[in-house]
């Protein structure tokens, strides 16, 4: 009886044992499911651009958080100075489930730091990020990625003294702004006309004073909104006003006859280049005259968006030998056929005087261009530093080379009758931060020392 009892009981030992080793196997399966999912344990991201070491009173946080496990729960920004703490941010994200990807994968926060807002004062101070992400480790606190910064908070504007301003700009014509700032800004030029001209330190070593070389446009009909404008590495802005006054210049009218001739030998040249032009004689010679030039015109604006820091010339531009054939701001009218087809302005000075005629540099600088620019055929440019650019078109030949480093002894190449010249010369051309100016003034040296040399100087003691 005793055995048949006990014979029993491990029938049902035997039973049980499977499902116990089961049960145990799930329970295996789940902790490390858990362990591995619930409590997993990499940290969430931050990715923000270089943090600033100035905070003004217009900045803003452009942060990218990121957890591609369990998803981001918060984020949490905090300000500490003199040991009191300011809470600038508190965000909890949704959760989306209870398994898997439980918060979001990436947020995007733009946070303007409202210092006032929280009695913040300008001097040092300490930011705190904190981003929590969905795990359960921590005691299901979730990861932390914390990120600690030191700064300055700055958010007084700086202050710009205005120390020479050209009294007169006529059309087409250049000037200087010089002025000193109280603080190191990083931001700042003139804006004139709707044009921003970049300042440049001054080469004299003084400390926080710059010189602006600006342009007026050769149609300007008045001087608009003159204004130095300045930023500081905080981002605060300033601006004051200067007044010049505007002087209306004499620009030449005339008229230039295109002749069946002169398309025969002109077009075929700017179909190698441009394809794309399409139409009849008269059609294409349009489109290269109006379309091409236009588009000429803003790759040399591009070439002259930025500028060498340093000033490399001394003093007035030199002029090529041979007689003028056609002024600045020369305003024509193109007849085909004894009927008015097309009209344009004439941005630079045409010189001639012998065939593939050496062309010099017209001061030191640096060459950022040479090649084929449609209207202007062959063509070099030179950067002279701050601004000051200048420009030599229709070569036959070009003897220089890109970052060449030139002075008035440098060849830079031919003159020749490449895009559209009827005759061999040089199209010179000068130009401030992409804008054409009258280069007879630059030849001039009596135009430099009063204009930029003898302000320069004077400025000193102000």
């Amino acid at each position: 009886m005793v055995e048949q009892r006990f014979k029993k009981h491990g029938k049902k030992r035997n039973v049980l044992q499977p499902l116990l080793l089961l049960f145990l196997v799930i329970l295996l399966f789940a902790a490390v499911f858990g362990a591995f999912f619930l409590f997993e344990r990499e940290n969430p991201g931050i990715s923000m651009a270089e943090f600033p070491e100035y905070i003004g009173a217009d900045t803003t946080l452009d942060l990218t958080l990121s957890d591609t496990k369990s998803g981001l729960r918060s984020i949490r920004i905090t300000i500490n100075q003199e040991s009191q703490e300011k809470e600038v941010l508190y965000t909890e994200y949704p959760r989306q489930g209870y398994m898997g990807k439980i918060g979001p994968t990436e947020v995007k926060e733009k946070q303007l730091l409202d210092l006032k807002k929280h009695g913040l004062k300008d001097g040092p101070a300490e930011i705190t990020l904190e981003v929590r992400d969905y795990s359960f480790w921590g005691f299901f606190k979730g990861n932390l990625t914390r990120i600690v910064q030191n700064f300055t908070i700055d958010t007084k504007a700086p202050k710009i003294n205005l120390l020479h301003a050209t009294r007169y700009l006529r059309q087409g014509g250049a000037g200087i702004v010089i002025y000193q700032a109280t603080e190191e800004i990083l931001h700042h030029g003139v804006q004139i006309n709707g044009n921003f001209h970049p300042g440049f330190p001054v080469s004299d070593g003084r400390e926080y004073t710059y010189i602006a070389f600006l342009a007026l446009p050769y149609d300007a009909t008045a001087i608009v909104a003159p204004r130095v404008i300045a930023e500081d590495p905080a981002g605060n802005k300033t601006a004051i006003s200067f007044a010049s006054v505007y002087r209306q210049a004499n620009q030449k009218r005339d008229r230039i006859t295109i002749s069946d001739g002169f398309l025969s030998a002109k077009i075929p040249e700017f179909e190698e280049h441009y394809p794309e032009m399409q139409g009849d004689m008269i059609e294409k010679y349009l489109y290269t005259n109006r379309n091409l030039r236009d588009i000429n015109n803003q790759k040399i604006k591009e070439l002259c968006e930025k500028s060498d820091s340093v000033r490399s010339w001394k003093g007035a531009f030199q002029r090529m030998p041979g007689s003028p054939r056609a002024g600045f701001a020369d305003h024509r009218t193109y007849d085909y056929q004894g009927q008015p087809i097309d009209e344009q302005v004439h941005l630079g000075v045409d010189i001639a005087s012998t065939q593939r005629a050496d062309i010099r540099a017209a001061e030191a600088g640096k060459v950022i261009f040479t090649g084929y620019n449609g209207i202007y055929g062959k063509m070099v440019v030179l950067d002279h530093g701050q601004g000051v650019f200048s420009l030599y078109s229709h070569l036959s030949q070009i003897n220089t080379t890109v970052d060449s480093i030139v002075d008035q002894n440098t060849v830079l190449g031919l003159t020749g009758t490449t895009g559209m010249a009827g005759g061999d010369h040089l199209h010179f051309s000068m130009l401030i931060n992409g804008i054409f100016v009258n280069p007879v003034e630059w030849w001039d040296p009596s135009w430099i020392a009063v204009m930029i040399t003898e302000p320069l100087e004077s400025s000193k003691n102000n």
